[in-house]
């Protein structure tokens, strides 16, 4: 009984303390959960302020960077110093004709070929390219429309089409502006086969078809106007088709086979340094590039190796200026092999060798050898060496040594070249 009352006693001593405490923690815990809610409440409102502060700006800046400008311009800038140990005005191919644009450039200080490009996208199914060069012609500068053009945007199954001036797709450096080539000057081949670069003034379809392996398929279709074809066309003046395929070996190497053919019938008077020449005129080619680097990073180290042949058929008249005439059976061969090495992030050195071969006949040869379209017991060779300093993508200094053969008395090239890109400039094909 004792105990009982003792019980009691003390439960009516704690209860109303328990009761007191209890309910001050219920008072705190309730401060802190409003608390809580409130700095909750808080963070959002900041959170929602931050985001709609970033969407202001980006669509701002997008809005001011959209409408800065339109179209996007760009400019390379491409300049020159060449020393030759012979006469540059010399200058032939035994056996090829060459096309205006074909020879050396002039010996010392040269603005070179620079480009101005104006790109954008006309709309969603649409967008727009033009290229113009600018350079030094006897000592004017002239200035030429190299590419003007529209190309689909978006079209099903892989399929492209482009319309106006461009650069042929045929080869592998042929659809490449010259500052985006590994050396100063164009193979020989391209010299003599393709007047330094065919274009097209015409309608181009390409298709990349859907399959794990990469295979492209070119069509194109021109006016014929341009070298190495000539003359006025009412219509299809000249075309060319092309294949290319490529793949990945591993993570580090990567590859690219290309073959292609270009005809021109019916040439009205192609316009040559030496005569003119009318007829019919067929070309096929094979280009292979492999390419190396560390995992697929070239940021340091990377190994490209590429070579094209081309083999050309032309049968015609050959016209001189004094009009004696012949008539010309030519068969031409040539191909060039170079290899490039990037041994530090911002250096690279490089080698090339190209070689020409040519077998033209002709019912008057002295004609034919009047307008150098006999190769003289020669065929045109050619060594090349450069070194290149890279500082950024922006920018390069380039030297490059030249042992050229083209005719049977060796000529000792030197060029120091430097090329910038200013403004907003696209990635290049492989």
């Amino acid at each position: 009984m004792k105990k009982i009352i003792v019980a009691s006693l003390c439960l009516s001593v704690i209860s109303p303390a328990m009761a007191e405490t209890t309910a001050e923690l219920k008072q705190q815990f309730d401060q802190l959960k409003k608390n809580y809610e409130s700095r909750v409440q808080a963070l959002e409102e900041r959170i929602d302020a931050a985001e709609n502060n970033v969407v202001n700006q980006v669509t701002t800046t997008t809005i001011v960077k959209n409408n800065s400008f339109n179209p996007v311009v760009s400019l390379i800038l491409n300049g020159h110093y060449s020393s030759y140990s012979q006469n540059s005005d010399n200058y032939g191919l035994p056996g090829f004709a060459l096309g205006a644009e074909a020879g050396l450039e002039k010996e010392g200080f040269s603005l070179g070929e620079s480009e101005v490009t104006l790109s954008a996208n006309t709309d969603q199914h649409w967008r727009g390219q033009m290229t113009l060069s600018l350079a030094d012609d006897n000592g004017e500068t002239s200035t030429e429309v190299e590419e003007a053009y529209i190309e689909t945007l978006g079209l099903d199954n892989g399929l492209t089409v482009r319309a106006g001036r461009f650069f042929s797709g045929i080869g592998y450096l042929n659809g490449k502006h010259a500052h985006a080539w590994n050396f100063n000057d164009a193979p020989l081949l391209y010299r003599g086969m393709f007047g330094n670069q065919i274009k097209l003034d015409g309608l181009r379809l390409n298709w990349a078809l859907p399959t794990d392996q990469y295979i492209e398929l070119g069509l194109e279709a021109g006016n014929g106007q341009s070298f190495p074809a000539g003359g006025s066309h009412g219509g299809l003046g000249d075309w060319a088709a092309f294949a290319k395929t490529g793949g990945d070996i591993g993570d580090s190497t990567s590859w690219q086979l290309g073959l292609s053919h270009y005809q021109a019938d019916n040439i009205e008077g192609r316009d040559a340094t030496t005569h003119l020449f009318s007829g019919d005129s067929k070309l096929n080619g094979l280009d292979v590039v492999y390419k190396w680097s560390p995992n697929g990073n070239d940021a340091e180290q990377s190994l490209v190796l590429q070579s094209e042949y081309f083999q050309r058929d032309e049968t015609g008249t050959v016209n001189l200026a004094n009009a004696n005439t012949s008539s010309i059976d030519a068969n031409q061969k040539g191909w060039y092999a170079e290899g490039i090495y990037k041994f530090k992030p911002h250096w690279r050195t490089g080698l090339r060798y190209d070689r020409l071969s040519s077998d033209n006949t002709g019912d008057n040869n002295p004609v034919l050898q009047q307008a150098g379209l006999l190769d003289e017991g020669h065929d045109p060779h050619r060594t090349s060496a450069m070194v290149e300093w890279i500082p950024s993508e922006f920018s390069r200094v380039r030297l490059q040594y030249n042992k050229d053969n083209s005719n049977k008395q060796s000529d000792e090239q030197v060029i120091l070249q430097y090329t910038q890109a200013l403004g907003s400039h696209g990635a290049h094909q492989f």
